[in-house]
């Protein structure tokens, strides 16, 4: 079915489609020379010569006609059967989403008794399987590599899944959770409220909990700053809270940058990230061994 805003594209769209096919026919009616009255039974020599060559103006060759005739009736009955009229949808009702999604059914199909000795095993076990893991790599470089980069140690924004440091905990079921469903973080904006030397000084204060360089006169304000507008989420001590998804502020790892200018930004104009649910693109199967796969990239003594 069409995307269109309103009923005028598709109406559009159909008028110009059969005014195409019908004006093809029309100008093969004029052009006959064999239908009905015969316009001309030779070719006219037209008077154009350029070194050399005589124009002329040739009859069009019967079998060319018929073809061109043979095209407008199939455009005519494709056009019944498939969509190509603006919103008409075709008596066959076919759609290229519904092909897809044919396709991708057969290929579970096939695939799943891949999945199936998997299905009962604790992710845990899963992490240790060979074969598993070839799987898992090859599901994330396909659907998670570009975000989280080729060796899943992201970049500005996406998070590294290989450090053991986790915005919404890192156990098998967290991750499970993560991938199947997708997470949605927001860090509000405190514009509005809070005044850059205010935000300033906060950020020293959040430098200093990993251990950063900081200005040891901009602490004690940073810190009565933060206490104000920030333990609400990050905790007393800063060390986050999975179940917010806010992150751990003395572990050293920076999801936006750990620079003054970077954390003030992060205060006053807020971040918002997304990570989108793949329940719709991977079976549970497929989930259940790319969790497997991710769990194992800090766990690494427990995989073989």
């Amino acid at each position: 079915m069409s995307d269109f805003i309103n009923s005028f594209w598709g109406q559009f769209i159909t008028v110009i489609t059969l005014l195409g096919i019908v004006f093809c026919l029309w100008l093969l009616y004029t052009q006959r020379a064999y239908l009905g009255n015969v316009l001309k039974e030779t070719d006219d020599n037209t008077g154009h010569i350029w070194d050399g060559i005589t124009e002329l103006d040739t009859l069009v060759p019967r079998w060319w006609t018929i073809m061109y005739i043979l095209f407008c009736v199939f455009a005519l009955g494709y056009l019944f059967l498939y969509p190509g009229l603006g919103t008409y949808a075709g008596k066959l009702g076919y759609t290229s989403a519904g092909e897809v999604k044919a396709d991708q059914d057969r290929l579970n199909e096939i695939i799943k008794p891949i999945y199936a000795r998997f299905q009962e095993m604790p992710i845990t076990e899963i992490a240790h399987d060979e074969g598993a893991r070839e799987i898992g790599q090859r599901l994330f470089l396909n659907n998670c590599a570009q975000c989280h980069g080729s060796d899943a140690k992201g970049a500005s924004s996406f998070p590294n899944l290989t450090d053991g440091d986790w915005l919404y905990g890192g156990t098998p079921e967290d991750i499970l959770k993560t991938i199947t469903d997708g997470r949605h973080g927001s860090m509000p904006p405190w514009g509005a409220v809070i005044k850059p030397a205010e935000a300033s000084d906060i950020a020293q204060y959040v430098r200093s909990l990993s251990g950063l360089a900081s200005d040891q006169l901009r602490l004690i304000p940073g810190k009565r700053g933060f206490d104000t507008y920030c333990i609400a989420c990050h905790g007393a001590e800063g060390k986050g809270n999975t179940a917010l998804g806010a992150p751990n502020l003395t572990d050293g790892v920076w999801l936006f940058g750990s620079s003054e200018a970077s954390i003030v930004s992060t205060i006053m104009s807020g971040r918002e990230n997304i990570m989108p649910a793949q329940k719709a693109i991977l079976n549970e199967g497929q989930i259940r061994i790319l969790t497997a796969w991710v769990w194992g990239l800090s766990n690494p003594a427990t995989t073989k």
